[in-house]
């Protein structure tokens, strides 16, 4: 592929992408775990929000 940029900017920037902060290994994206937290945190909210009617009325 080809680089729209000049040797100069392309050094640059290979030479800021090569930098330790942005060589951090990362962990897999865990789309099942996302989808539990929501669940989660949308039961609990509407637990919360039936006990806190009841305790209004």
């Amino acid at each position: 592929m080809t680089s729209r940029l000049s040797p100069e900017d392309q050094q640059k920037v290979d030479q800021y992408l090569s930098a330790p902060q942005h060589q951090v290994e990362r962990q897999p994206f865990r789309v099942w775990r996302l989808l539990a937290v929501v669940v989660v945190v949308t039961i609990g909210l509407g637990l919360l929000s039936r006990l806190l009617s009841r305790l209004v009325l």
